[in-house]
């Protein structure tokens, strides 16, 4: 081992050694339903709640309002989400996020018929709290999947990519039903079928027992002990990111590409469209990408293996910032599809072989901290890029602006050239192996630097 490199924190039985028994495939379709039922709810809300206070004349700023109160909380709960997963058990945070959510959801209507039209405050309070656990029950989901694909004698690269696309595939279902949903229904009622997928999805993973997802170890702590427990595990995961390159490295592909990208769909393509006034164009280009995205994940799970995870990573990564290059220019419509699609396409890959990395390196233990605090990175970067996109936009004009982020989306893509840490990606065993926590020391001992996934 070299002269000061640390450790690599294993989390995987040796070779050979499986789980006994045969193959369990219930607990892995339980928590790929959940995240597709909670991942289109959510996707619902986002087009129901903002178009709910347009038509209560609230105007874009309302309806902006709206979306940033569904976006603070997961910047502030996030960090500590992973935390609480660990502590609290990941089937039973996975259930109580979406009985939240439901909650939060279901009030909207009910308070509309008793009291007879929500004002835009209640309604900002209510999306709030849908979202204030959203990290944890992403996280907690997230956690449980080395396990159920350990039961389900599946290697993990395989069901990452299929973790991934169904997480794109619940991307553009959700903002459909919800557009389909509003137009038959109206937006009031159509929360009744958001509410209904929540609870669905709580109901299937509180019914399957799902391994390493049940109550973790009960300690007896008055609340302030609790309070300083809460500080100490936070610390424990940032000290394993400090501590092992390639989680560092992996935990830095993720925010990166989050931070750059996402103002790119999310503000300045939008814009686009509106100035030419074709709100289907911007659908239909969402929709494409988000399919590309569906199809590189299914590909990574199914083919991936037979490369060099960490050529794969680098193609993928540098691929798809150079497909993102046209943009710049505002192409004809066709050659934006075309482009979207490859780009959505090499985007695939790249949120498989990063979970791989931590739930290969990471102990199981610490799983749900160190990805709630990798999160809280992604989700505090979306709105900050948010933010200088649209100034950027007021500023300078939109081509100045594409040519800034999709510049950013290029040189963050490049940086993966140079980490030599991901090179060990492909040492990671991808067997039926059954993750186990292992008793790592974490805290002063392990080394000092440090540096930062999506969804």
């Amino acid at each position: 081992m070299a002269a000061g490199r640390a450790a690599p924190l294993t989390t995987t039985v040796p070779a050979g050694r499986t789980a006994v028994g045969p193959p369990r495939r219930l607990p892995l379709l339980a928590v790929e339903a959940a995240t597709l039922l909670s991942g289109t709810a959510n996707g619902v809300t986002s087009v129901v709640l903002p178009w709910l206070v347009l038509e209560r004349g609230g105007g874009a700023a309302g309806a902006g309002l709206v979306a940033a109160a569904t976006a603070l909380p997961l910047v502030l709960t996030a960090v500590l989400a992973g935390v609480v997963v660990d502590r609290v058990g990941r089937r039973r945070v996975s259930v109580v996020s979406d009985v939240v959510s439901a909650a939060a959801v279901a009030a909207i209507p009910l308070l509309e018929l008793a009291t007879g039209g929500l004002g835009l405050g209640s309604v900002v309070a209510l999306a709030a709290l849908g979202a204030l656990l959203d990290p944890a029950g992403v996280t907690a989901r997230e956690a449980m999947l080395p396990e159920a694909a350990a039961a389900a004698r599946l290697p993990l690269s395989r069901v990452n990519g299929v973790h991934e696309a169904v997480w794109g595939a619940a991307f553009f279902i959700g903002p459909a039903v919800g557009g389909v949903l509003i137009g038959l229904v109206g937006a009031v009622p159509a929360l009744w079928a958001t509410t209904g997928a929540f609870v669905l999805s709580a109901v299937v993973v509180a019914l399957v027992r799902v391994p390493g997802g049940g109550r973790p170890e009960s300690r007896a702590e008055s609340s302030a002990g609790a309070v300083r427990r809460v500080l100490a595990d936070t610390a424990e995961g940032i000290a394993v990111l400090r501590a092992d390159r390639l989680v560092r490295c992996a935990a830095a592909v993720a925010v990166l590409v989050s931070a750059t990208y996402l103002p790119i769909s999310a503000v300045l393509l939008p814009v686009l469209f509106e100035q030419q006034d074709a709100p289907g164009r911007l659908g239909l280009l969402l929709l494409v990408m988000s399919g590309g995205w569906v199809l590189g994940s299914l590909l990574q799970g199914a083919v991936g293996h037979r490369l060099p995870r960490s050529l794969v990573l680098r193609v993928a990564t540098v691929g798809a910032s150079l497909a993102l290059v046209p943009f710049v220019a505002l192409p004809p419509y066709p050659v934006l599809l075309g482009c979207g699609a490859l780009a959505g396409l090499l985007f695939g890959p790249i949120n498989p072989l990063v979970n791989l990395a931590f739930q290969r390196r990471v102990p199981s233990h610490l799983r749900g901290r160190v990805l709630g605090i990798v999160a809280s990175g992604a989700y505090a970067a979306g709105p900050v890029g948010h933010l200088a996109a649209g100034l950027l936009v007021d500023g300078t004009g939109l081509r100045t602006a594409f040519a800034v982020f999709v510049g950013a989306v290029v040189v963050a893509a490049l940086s993966v050239l140079v980490l030599r840490p991901l090179r060990e990606l492909d040492d990671l065993p991808d067997g039926e192996e059954t993750p186990v926590a292992s008793p790592v020391a974490v805290g002063p001992v392990l080394p000092e630097p440090r540096t930062p996934a999506a969804r």
